[in-house]
């Protein structure tokens, strides 16, 4: 399973090239209808020739462009890996799809950059987060959403407390010693000091291995803002949390011994929490919103957020999640025209709106229209 992380997603959002082709397509995890798939995402190679043709693409161009979708449709494995949702992106030289938990609307779009909002509320409330399931023994991290999980390689990262203490050299926490047997020239055996499997599982100990374990998870976790559950047995959820440096490490966690618990247990447990942190932070935003109202820092129009996003001025922004704006916008004069529907030279506004606030490090909330109040299609808090 491919999950859309926000590392991912930076990626695709700062990708520009004159021909970029977002495709969204419902599909499902198997039987016949796995085939639908595949006969959507035909019909949209097709229907994508002729707009990069008349865009300016030589037809030999555009064929060599659609090739890798033609090399997915044929691919018998990669349909069998499906989930509720398909996101594919397409320019000159890059190529990436993502197996996702929710359904979309099968679509096509050709810009000069990809086609986001539909993904999202990945980055909300039905964001994606972490688990780190840890013991003396074992050291695993699982990437969640509401209905998938994976587990993540680790390197750099000790897999276990006996392995922590056995490298930490510059802290000489494993105690060897190889003494010479007198008058043989022969090795002893090592003397390992401290008490149940021949490991000191002190705390001190177990810190150290912890510091190392979040050293490594710096590494695969830097430029995350998802939030991180613990899953450990009671005592050692405070002994980490001395150690962790990840700003999103959550509250709450979930106690027991997680080596006894596969992935899918893992996530299910820990969905309800992540479930929580994702609805208080949106309940939080949206109280600040309110409170704010009518003092000229907040706006629902979208001829004030376009060009209050590019400035980065927007902190938060609430979004429809089925709704779209048409039109353009003029960098150089803060300029917004609006049109009625989709033609050449417009660009949905409101994905372009979502974009320019989590580039400039706004938060980003997409819901059903009707959450949003007056049923608006966007609703924005300012910083200043």
């Amino acid at each position: 399973m491919n999950l859309l992380t926000n590392r991912d997603l930076a990626s695709l959002i700062n990708f520009q090239n004159d021909y970029c082709i977002t495709v969204y397509l419902p599909t499902v995890r198997a039987g016949a209808e796995v085939r639908q798939g595949r006969i959507r995402l035909k019909n949209l190679v097709r229907e994508a020739e002729d707009p990069l043709i008349n865009g300016g693409m030589r037809t030999p161009q555009a064929h060599s462009l659609l090739e890798p979708l033609k090399k997915l449709n044929i691919d018998d494995q990669f349909w069998q890996h499906q989930k509720e949702g398909l996101a594919i992106f397409l320019a000159p030289g890059f190529l990436a799809f993502y197996h996702l938990p929710f359904r979309f609307e099968e679509s096509l779009h050709l810009g000069t950059r990809f086609y986001l909002k539909p993904v999202l509320p990945l980055l909300t409330g039905d964001g994606l987060y972490y688990v780190l399931a840890l013991s003396q023994n074992s050291v695993r991290l699982l990437q969640c959403t509401r209905e998938g999980v994976k587990e993540l390689e680790l390197d750099n990262v000790p897999k276990s407390l006996a392995e922590a203490l056995q490298y930490d050299d510059p802290e000489k926490q494993l105690q060897y010693h190889s003494n010479s047997l007198e008058g043989t020239g022969q090795q002893s055996a090592a003397i390992f000091h401290g008490h149940g499997a021949g490991i000191d599982d002190s705390k001190d100990n177990i810190l150290r291995y912890f510091r190392q374990v979040d050293r490594g998870l710096r590494e695969v976790l830097r430029e995350e803002t998802s939030p991180l559950f613990l899953a450990a047995v009671g005592f050692l959820h405070s002994i980490y949390r001395e150690a962790n440096t990840y700003t999103y490490l959550a509250g709450q966690g979930i106690t027991g011994n997680p080596d006894e618990q596969g992935p899918e247990n893992l996530q299910s447990q820990t969905w309800p929490l992540a479930e929580q942190y994702f609805l208080q932070s949106e309940k939080e935003a949206w109280e600040r919103f309110s409170a704010l109202q009518g003092t000229g820092k907040t706006t629902v129009d979208i001829r004030e957020a376009a060009p209050a996003a590019f400035n980065g001025r927007i902190e938060v922004l609430f979004l429809a999640r089925d709704a779209s704006q048409w039109g353009s916008f003029d960098s150089q004069h803060n300029n917004v025209i609006l049109y009625e529907q989709a033609q050449t030279g417009a660009e949905d506004l409101l994905d372009f709106t979502a974009i320019q606030t989590i580039i400039n490090g706004g938060k980003v909330y997409v819901l059903a229209k009707e959450r949003i109040p007056g049923a608006c299609d966007l609703a924005a808090l300012f910083r200043y």
